[in-house]
């Protein structure tokens, strides 16, 4: 588990005090010239948010010691080569998470309510989802895990090289099969080793790639859930670099991501209109959330899209439930799709049974 996912989990259990709670989205992409310049719109914004509070009360000694406190570690602690920075405070609760990505966030935000604000941190979890990539050729696989924008080495699979010397007394043909059971056997070892990793790191996409001869043996090797999961790539070698491979690679699943949650939404209503696992709409999916029945809660991708007068509460508290009940949060980018169900709805585990008539 990522520590993004893990702070998500902390936070979604998270009780009011009654006191504020700061929620800091930082976009910390330098400008053209290479320079930050967000740091002093930061202080203007949270010297404006102080002055909600009054002066001499209890809430506002607690907002200027979280900001204080995040302040500091922002303009002190926090590295310049983070695209994006996320700090979460609250005085009364003795609570201050702050992570770093790679990935940038949207725009600067900043939240002071009951609760923390979940919603934009768990769309960057979506929207930069884990995936396994394998680059091969006949010999060697290179394997990597891709998530919140970074890439990760997992081993190489390396099989036996076979050389014509090797060849001996073997006719043409009798060597020709060694060589052939030798590219197998080394092409299994690549599939229980993508098999190992996507259920172990819960994984639901794999990218592979490889010479013709390579992806052909793979193609014959993958069992049947892992062909499911794969998505193959063009132009990517053996001997890529790990930036090349993450470049080329961050698009095309993007892509593929997005095909599979339109999927995903089409499944919801199927399922819905039948009677089955789906559920539509703010209250039936609010109440299937309490009821630990969601599987997957399905989003639109902006909270001003919900129904409901406050979208971005009513946001953060579906992001919570679903942290706490294990069911995964999926954001939809195209708000269309969700548009018939209120922008929420999702697929259920299982579906309550009522009860008969006495």
């Amino acid at each position: 588990m990522s520590d993004v996912a893990r702070i998500l989990d902390r936070l979604a259990a998270f009780e009011p005090t009654g006191q504020p709670f700061l929620s800091i989205y930082v976009d910390a992409r330098p400008d053209n010239t290479g320079r930050e310049h967000w740091q002093a719109n930061v202080r203007k914004e949270l010297g404006e948010r102080a002055k909600t509070y009054g002066r001499r009360t209890v809430a506002r000694e607690d907002f200027d010691a979280a900001a204080e406190r995040a302040l500091r570690w922002l303009e002190r602690e926090h590295s310049p080569s983070a695209n994006g920075v996320v700090v979460f405070a609250c005085t009364s609760a003795d609570i201050f998470e702050a992570l770093e990505l790679e990935v940038p966030l949207e725009e600067t935000e900043i939240y002071a309510a009951p609760r923390p604000h979940l919603y934009p941190l768990a769309r960057v979890l979506d929207r930069y989802r884990r995936y396994a990539v394998a680059v091969t050729d006949t010999s060697l696989a290179r394997i990597f895990v891709v998530a919140l924008g970074t890439i990760e080495p997992r081993g190489e699979v390396e099989g036996e090289k076979m050389r014509r010397t090797d060849m001996g007394g073997w006719s043409q043909a009798r060597y020709q099969r060694h060589v052939d059971q030798h590219r197998v056997e080394h092409t299994r070892e690549v599939v229980e080793a993508l098999e190992r990793i996507v259920r172990e790191e819960r994984i639901d996409h794999v990218a592979v790639a490889g010479n013709e001869a390579a992806m052909a043996l793979l193609r014959a090797q993958l069992t049947k859930p892992l062909t499911a999961l794969v998505t193959e790539l063009p132009h990517v070698g053996v001997g890529a670099s790990e930036s090349e491979i993450l470049r080329e690679t961050l698009e095309i699943m993007s892509q593929q991501e997005a095909r599979d949650d339109a999927e995903r939404v089409a499944r919801m209503y199927d399922a819905y209109r039948a009677g089955g696992l789906g559920m539509i709409g703010l209250a039936g999916t609010r109440a299937a959330l309490e009821n630990g029945q969601v599987h997957e809660l399905l989003l639109v991708s902006s909270p001003d899209q919900l129904e409901g007068s406050d979208g971005a509460a009513i946001a953060d508290e579906l992001v919570a439930k679903a942290r706490q009940t294990d069911a995964r949060v999926i954001f939809i980018e195209d708000a269309t799709l969700l548009a018939e169900a209120g922008g929420v709805g999702a697929i259920l585990r299982y579906r309550l049974q009522r009860r008969r008539a006495a």
